[in-house]
């Protein structure tokens, strides 16, 4: 996966967070003028209601005999009585001011005229501290668990969509160690019979030099076929299978005998079919080669090809290790036997090509008995 995975996932997610959370912010503002007129308003709507409460009970004392005035207090807001001449009689918070000292910000104010009344006053003033305090900690409240909702659930979901990509890595690592075991093998190989050539003149040292060979374009055409199947237009032709596949069968043959392995081969003649040759290959040869490299010595392969009415029906049986989990064998980099090697790409080759091509193919397999892959090609007619 990627270096230092933890932190470069953290960051992404921060960095995705701090998008939104600046793509809310500009709604957000908006939201926020409005809130606070909308407050200011609520403020100053109550203010009004408890001044006009103070300006009835003046004037309920002024209708009385009583001699004393209880005069109401709050602990939200400041009552402020003045005379004609605009200076204080009586304020409930001892702050002294003016009448015009309440024109500031930081305060809002409601001054109501008073008719004639017991104390002499004719304005009373309200007043309260004022500020958006409570709306901005609301806000940073809100703007915090935004944040941090919305970063953790960033980081699930890129941790989510990295799944794909580490196991893609898992297999794109075990495929290139895979392939720098498999190249390396017939390469040494290759390496120690050129050596033997000088001194061994039976000629065995060639015929490992040719098998080593052969192994080394088969990785060859796996891969390159892997690489480019989604980019070349392998376009179809019309193909004899019959001498093809007996072509092919001649090429793996001194692969089998150095495993004293017999291939047997019963081919119908003259059966055509419309296939592009190189997927044709991949077919075969993959299949052909998985039967020689998972059988043991002293074993026998049979190749049958089947001429049917509308059909061409190819099998190939080893005697070999068999498969455990048919279901499972056409995945990609999936090998059956690590021991033997191999990318576990040949098969999914294979089952790619079919797809595309409208072949069917039946799996039959016991382990320790062997296999039997068979594929049905459409004829030409």
């Amino acid at each position: 996966m990627i270096a230092h995975e933890k932190s470069y996932v953290y960051t992404l997610a921060f960095i995705y967070s701090a998008l939104i959370v600046v793509l809310v912010s500009i709604p957000a503002w908006f939201y926020l003028r409005v809130e606070k007129t909308s407050y200011r308003q609520s403020q100053q709507q109550k203010l009004e209601q408890y001044a006009y409460g103070l300006e009835k009970s003046i004037y309920d004392f002024s209708r009385t005999d009583k001699r004393i005035y209880d005069f109401p207090r709050s602990v939200l807001y400041g009552a402020h009585l003045y005379g004609a001449d605009g200076k204080l009689i009586f304020a409930t918070d001892r702050c002294g001011r003016g009448m015009n000292d309440f024109n500031v910000s930081g305060i809002i104010a409601k001054t109501l005229p008073l008719n004639a009344n017991r104390l002499g006053a004719v304005y009373l003033v309200v007043a309260q501290p004022f500020s958006y305090r409570a709306i901005y900690i609301r806000m940073l409240i809100g703007a915090l668990f935004l944040g941090v909702a919305v970063f953790l659930m960033n980081l699930f979901f890129i941790r989510i969509s990295l799944r794909p990509l580490k196991r893609a890595n898992r297999y794109l690592n075990a495929f290139f160690n895979d392939a720098m075991h498999e190249l390396k093998t017939p390469l040494g190989v290759m390496q120690l019979n050129l050596e033997m050539l000088e001194t061994d003149p039976s000629g065995k040292p060639l015929v490992r030099l040719r098998n080593s060979m052969h192994n080394l374009t088969m990785i060859y055409e796996d891969i390159e076929y892997h690489i480019k199947h989604d980019h070349v237009d392998y376009r179809p032709e019309t193909i004899d299978l019959s001498r093809f596949l007996s072509e092919r069968i001649e090429l793996f043959r001194p692969l089998a005998q150095a495993k004293s392995i017999a291939i047997e081969e019963q081919i119908a003649s003259e059966v055509r079919i419309h296939i592009n040759r190189v997927e044709l290959q991949r077919v075969i040869d993959n299949t052909l080669s998985n039967a020689i490299k998972y059988s043991g010595r002293d074993t026998l392969i049979r190749v049958t090809l089947k001429d049917e009415e509308a059909w061409a029906l190819l099998c190939i049986a080893d005697e070999g290790i068999g498969i455990t989990d048919p279901r499972r064998v056409f995945e990609r980099y999936r090998r059956e036997d690590t021991v033997q090697g191999g990318f576990g790409l040949g098969l999914s080759i294979v089952k790619h090509i079919c797809d595309k091509n409208g072949i069917e193919i039946t799996l039959k397999s016991r382990p320790e008995k062997g296999s039997v892959f068979c594929y049905r090609f459409h004829k030409m007619k």
